[in-house]
């Protein structure tokens, strides 16, 4: 992960960035696409401002410009976490979610809506934070959807926990 992650220059079609208004008010790319939908998932949520990397952004609304926030938000205790979607339009699509836990593990599902296999990768962190940058390329046809479930699959003190910062899509 750098330590500045450029919304405005990795997600020229859409992104999205969770936290810096608290919990249930993110902040989206300003006549962006609006092709990367949060869909839920199980469990509270809630914000916070210590991540190890910070976000920034010139194109944003209801916030227009940020210089570096660290806030995100995580949720809670094994069996919750994040469901995501990003729309299909048949080309080649890349898509980043910036995500990261705390004392846990932590289980991406990645799977597209016209069906075949789950794609799965774990990270894991018993004693502190971890956060990564996923990648994620693919091709479905227009009205699809590429389906991603960030979800916490174990925890290893109070709180362990799942949480997200960012979704950028090019």
């Amino acid at each position: 992960m750098p330590a500045l992650v450029d919304l405005t220059v990795v997600g020229p079609v859409d992104w999205v960035h969770w936290g810096l208004l608290g919990a249930d008010r993110p902040v989206r790319r300003r006549n962006g696409s609006g092709e990367i939908r949060d869909e839920g998932g199980r469990g509270q949520r809630e914000s916070y401002s210590n991540n190890p990397e910070a976000y920034a952004w010139r194109d944003g609304a209801p916030v227009g410009l940020v210089s570096g926030t660290t806030s995100g938000v995580y949720t809670c205790y094994t069996g919750n976490g994040f469901a995501l979607s990003v729309a299909a339009n048949g080309e080649l699509r890349t898509v980043r979610l910036y995500a990261g836990l705390w004392m846990a593990r932590g289980r991406l599902d990645v799977r597209l809506s016209t069906g075949g296999p789950t794609r799965t990768l774990r990270m894991e962190d018993p004693h502190t934070e971890h956060t990564a940058e996923f990648t994620v390329r693919f091709r479905a046809p227009k009205g699809a959807k590429l389906l991603m479930n960030w979800t916490v699959e174990e925890t290893f003190g109070d709180c362990g926990n799942v949480g997200i910062q960012a979704a950028a899509l090019r």
